[in-house]
């Protein structure tokens, strides 16, 4: 495993008294709450960064807000790490565990305890997913906005961690945006509970810190969560480009417009080919770029705003306009864009970027991507949400050989650099991780660092709560 993805080296303390940690942990939960054989650990040695992998001191699926709590105080009481873990879907490598360290997954804390149309809120444990929410508003005329990719199967828990975003997330925002307030675990046992159904709370903004902290300042187990009307309409369309830069550039007129879009998504012509080839969705073939722009509202809402579109497009080279005439159609559009990772993940095995750059530099970004995955003698396939600039290249390699696996860890790093450098940030969604860990000092100076590592001890002081994660391993202060 290379240097930059390595572990705090486990504690051996911990390790040597794995035995009597298992028996009071037993005591703790219910017999089917807790997991110690490793055949049983096995699936929680990594999450969807799947290159790297470390098999758990022992895992806990607590259902209530107290077992979180009485697990956190026996941890807090003899120093041993903790990794909060959702559904897994983590990108970056957020749940993967260390060797001494024991996994509380929020799996089986599922329930939606409270929908509240007359405040338009609904408040569920973190084991629910996004798509859970919307299902059950759904007929009431609302919906919960973040969709990311993974919005079948990611929870709330980790939405909040790695504020999270999604297709839809350039009108309506991310996970930040929606999320009202949150019940949550210190590292001792404490439960607080910070914001509610209101719009604002007094003080500091302790949810805005907790929101995006990856899991390090406690364990969020219920969360109350902002409900939208649906909107009268949407219609997703298709444009396809004969170039990369000219898609780039059409997205930031359109930005720069003051148009707004429900969502602008980007795809390069690997990644057409790859989410036509499983979703037949109708993607033209003959273009070398495609944008799929929705817009909603009104008939006659949506015609002005695509009228408008349409004429920024052609001055870009459009090729190819095609309107979803019907549900289904529309449906098929998304499916084959929902559906890119998964897809790419049927025909190599990929490192998936998030870097977010200026709209205005999508052009530039794209065209020095390609030649940073020429120069490694890679591949990459570019999906990604356009309207906000979060750049979501797929680089394509053999996850069974080191050198090629090595030469994909380098080029993203290089990518995420010229993020950086192209004024935007390491991260746009999936979180920082341990993917992105050591470029953190790329995009901070060591005073930024410490300043954030304060923050953190201030909830964290014994830094057990995820603790390999986020900040470079050196230069952070002894626990």
């Amino acid at each position: 495993m290379p240097e930059t993805i390595a572990f705090l080296e486990p504690k051996q303390s911990v390790l040597s008294r794995r035995a009597a940690i298992i028996e009071d942990l037993a005591d703790l939960l219910p017999r089917d709450c807790l997991i110690s054989e490793r055949r049983g650990l096995v699936p929680f040695e990594t999450d969807a960064f799947i290159a790297y992998r470390q098999v758990p001191l022992a895992v806990v699926l607590p259902e209530t807000t107290a077992e979180v709590a009485a697990v956190l105080r026996y941890c807090s009481r003899y120093g041993i790490p903790v990794v909060p873990r959702g559904a897994g879907t983590s990108l970056s490598g957020g749940a993967i565990p260390q060797a001494d360290a024991v996994v509380i997954g929020l799996s089986k804390m599922s329930r939606i305890l409270d929908i509240d149309f007359a405040n338009r809120t609904a408040t569920v444990q973190a084991g629910v997913t996004n798509l859970n929410i919307s299902e059950a508003v759904s007929a009431d005329g609302f919906f919960y906005a973040p969709d990311p990719s993974s919005q079948l199967a990611c929870t709330i828990g980790g939405n909040i961690g790695m504020n999270s975003g999604g297709a839809h997330c350039l009108k309506y925002g991310v996970t930040t945006n929606n999320l009202l307030g949150v019940k949550m675990v210190l590292f001792d046992g404490t439960v607080i509970e910070l914001g509610g159904k209101a719009l604002d709370a007094p003080g500091y903004d302790l949810l805005g810190l907790v929101c995006g902290s990856e899991g390090q300042l406690g364990i969020v187990t219920e969360a109350t969560v902002r409900l939208i009307a649906k909107p009268e309409g949407a219609r997703p369309v298709l444009f396809g480009f004969p170039s990369s830069e000219e898609a780039g550039s059409c997205v930031a007129e359109v930005i720069g417009s003051g148009i707004i879009p429900v969502a602008i998504e980007f795809m390069d012509k690997p990644a057409i080919s790859i989410c036509e080839a499983f979703a037949h969705a109708g993607y033209p073939m003959d273009v070398e770029a495609l944008l799929i722009v929705e817009v909603e509202g009104s008939e006659a809402e949506m015609e002005a705003m695509l009228s408008n579109i349409i004429e920024i497009a052609r001055r870009h080279g459009v090729s190819t306009i095609k309107e979803s005439q019907s549900a289904t159609e529309a449906a098929l559009i998304w499916k084959g864009r929902k559906s890119a990772f998964g897809a790419t993940g049927r025909i190599a095995d990929y490192i998936c970027m998030d870097g977010t750059v200026p709209l205005g530099q999508l052009s530039h970004v794209l065209k020095k991507t390609s030649e940073i995955i020429d120069g490694y003698g890679l591949r990459v396939a570019n999906v990604f949400h356009a309207g906000d600039g979060n750049m979501h290249p797929l680089i394509l390699y053999n996850i069974n050989d080191p050198e090629d696996a090595a030469r994909a860890e380098a080029a993203g790093n290089d990518i995420l650099k010229l993020c950086v450098d192209a004024g935007g940030c390491l991260t746009g969604e999936h979180g920082v991780g341990i993917e992105k860990r050591d470029l953190m000092l790329h995009q901070f100076s060591q005073a930024d660092l410490d300043q954030q590592m304060a923050a953190r001890a201030a909830f964290d002081p014994q830094w057990i709560m995820n603790p390999s994660k986020v900040f470079p391993l050196e230069g952070r202060p002894a626990a």
